[in-house]
This record gives structure tokens, C-alpha cells and sequence, in this order.
């Protein structure tokens, strides 16, 4: 009898050793589909816009679409943190429009490029941590929240400039947006830069990993001894800081800070994020998806002006860009459940 029952165990355990790699190897075929799918999107549509558009492979065009491209990479390498921790801000692009204001307020008045800079990056870290600590400590929705910020910092902005542009005179700030290295622009290294270090701040620090739980299961990681509430407040502080800092990129290039500028910034950007792969439910983030997503809307952006497509049929091609990128986060969702 004994033996009877210890071959049974032992037939029992085989079946369910053999059913194991199934169902792994069936998440990893479906990991792979989903991991390369995006870069085999962008490759074809890539290849298909160089040989259909005109003037699309030219040198002078891929370094305009990098340009084009530089702010909205910088600031999704942030929004990456923020949506895989499970939150968003939609305060983006009133911070882009502030910081630039306020550096060129403070550049008129003190005369010194690093001193502006330093006060509109500054002060986009405040905001960031304002929205974080809400959110974190005062338990307000992020939606709520950003929305709220998002509207304080845009009238602030107004109220600074008085409605109007603040035009910048200095001429070491403007050059700063000009300027080249290789003959690829600042704003582009600071893109690229901004692309490896928080991809490596992602994949190899103890901050990206907490980010990533806090995503995936704010609680267990609550009782596995990170501290929630101080991570996402460092994540809005960083987002708000590097968003800044794109602004006063935004000032330079345009020799003004706007009061008006970037506005529908923040919708770019979370397509961005969330065609690259970023889960809305939080717990997944890759750098290299964000890349790919910011490129996949900045070539199709491009394309559309080098086919002079009206700005009206523009917007219905991005809002069924977010549209896409949200119904694939669902499709991914869905593959990872099953």
C-alpha cells in the first residue's frame, strides 16, 4: 500500500512538472512577443516613411526630429517613475512654461545664466514636491492633485510674465540652446544622457526596484520595509526638478520664456510612456520602450508636417496614438494575467 501511495505521489508530481514549463514557457513566449514588438513596429514604419517621404532620411531631418523629440525624452524618463509607481502628472507642461518664465525673469535681473537656471530648476523641484508630499502624506488622488497644480502653476506663470513673453537679451543663454558638440545639439546629449542615466537609475539602483514595487503592490512593499510615502515624494521631486530643466532647454531655443508654452505637453508624454510599455496599473517600466514610444511619436509628428497634414487631422492622429497605446497596456495586462 505504501508503495502504491508513493507511486501515485510520484506520477502526481511528474504531471505537474510537466505542466510547469508549459505554462512558463507560454509567459515567456508571450513576454518575448510583447518585449520585441514594439521595436519590430517602429523598425517597419521607420523603413516604410524612408522610402514613401520625401526627405525623411535626410541628415538635416533626422537631427530635426531629434531636436523636435529632446524635451518630450527628457521629461518621459520621469514619467516613466511616476506611472510605474502608479501615479501621473499632469502639471508637466505648466512647469515647462514656468520654468522658462522665471529664468528669464531672474536672468533679466541678476545678469547670470547659472543663477537663473539654478532658481527655475529649483523651483520645479518645489513643485514636484509639493505634488508628492499631497499625494504621499495627504492621501489626494494624483489626478486631483496634478490637476490642481497644474492650473496654480500656469496662472502663476501668467501672473509673473503679465500674459506676455519675458524676451531674454543674454547671450550666453541663448547660445546655450544652439549650441553643438559632433554636430548634434545640447539638447539632444542632454536627452541622451537623461536616457542612460535613468535607465540605469531603473535597472540598477535599490530607488528603481522600490519604484517598480511600489507599483506592482503598494502594501506588500509597505510591509517589506520600503517607505512608500518618502519614495513617491523623491519621484514627483525628480520629476518636477528634470521638467524644469526642459523648460529652461524650451526658453533658450526660443530666446523667450512663454506663458503659454507647452501646453497639451503632458498628454504627449504619457503616450509616450505608455506606448514604450509603461503599465498605467504600475509594476513595469522599461527605459528602452520609453525610447522607442518617444520616438514612435516624434516620427509620426514629423511625418505628418513633412506631408503638411492640417494641425486639425494632427490631433485626431495622436488622440488615436494614446488611444492605441492604452488599449495595448490592457492587451499586455491580460497576457501577463493569463
Amino acid at each position: 500500500m505504501q508503495a502504491r501511495e508513493n507511486l501515485v505521489q510520484s506520477a502526481t508530481k511528474s504531471a505537474a512538472d510537466a505542466l510547469i514549463p508549459q505554462a512558463s514557457d507560454k509567459q515567456k513566449w508571450w513576454q518575448q512577443v510583447t518585449e520585441y514588438s514594439l521595436i519590430l513596429i517602429f523598425g517597419v514604419m521607420f523603413i516604410t516613411m524612408s522610402l514613401t517621404v520625401d526627405h525623411f532620411f535626410s541628415i538635416e531631418n533626422m537631427l530635426g526630429l531629434a531636436l523636435s523629440i529632446s524635451q518630450i525624452g527628457m521629461v518621459a524618463c520621469t514619467m516613466m517613475f511616476c506611472l510605474a509607481s502608479r501615479d501621473f502628472d499632469l502639471s508637466i507642461g505648466s512647469t515647462v512654461a514656468f520654468a522658462g518664465v522665471l529664468c528669464a525673469m531672474v536672468l533679466n535681473a541678476t545678469d547670470n545664466t547659472f543663477i537663473a537656471i539654478a532658481a527655475a530648476v529649483a523651483a520645479g523641484a518645489v513643485i514636484g514636491f509639493v505634488n508628492g508630499a499631497v499625494i504621499a502624506y495627504l492621501r489626494i488622488n494624483a489626478l486631483i492633485t496634478t490637476l490642481a497644480t497644474m492650473e496654480i502653476v500656469r496662472g502663476l506663470g501668467f501672473i509673473a510674465s503679465h500674459g506676455q513673453a519675458v524676451g531674454v537679451s543674454s547671450d550666453t543663454f541663448i547660445a546655450l540652446g544652439n549650441l553643438t558638440m559632433g554636430g548634434v545639439s545640447l539638447p539632444i546629449w542632454v536627452t541622451l544622457l537623461c536616457f542612460v542615466a535613468f535607465g540605469v537609475l531603473l535597472n540598477k539602483t535599490v530607488y528603481g526596484r522600490n519604484t517598480l514595487a511600489i507599483g506592482g503592490n503598494p502594501e506588500a512593499s509597505r510591509l517589506a520595509g520600503i517607505n512608500v510615502e518618502r519614495t513617491r515624494v523623491y519621484i514627483f521631486l525628480i520629476q518636477g526638478a528634470v521638467t524644469a530643466l526642459a523648460g529652461v532647454i524650451l526658453a533658450s531655443r526660443i530666446t523667450s520664456g512663454q506663458p503659454n508654452a507647452a501646453q497639451g505637453f503632458e498628454l504627449n508624454v504619457i503616450s509616450a510612456c505608455v506606448l514604450g510599455g509603461v503599465s498605467l496599473l504600475g509594476g513595469r517600466a522599461t527605459i528602452s520602450g520609453v525610447v522607442i514610444g518617444v520616438l514612435i511619436m516624434g516620427t509620426v509628428e514629423n511625418v505628418m508636417n513633412l506631408l503638411n497634414i492640417d494641425a486639425f487631422y494632427q490631433y485626431l492622429v495622436r488622440g488615436a496614438i494614446l488611444l492605441a497605446a492604452v488599449l495595448l497596456d490592457q492587451l499586455k495586462n491580460r497576457g501577463a494575467r493569463d
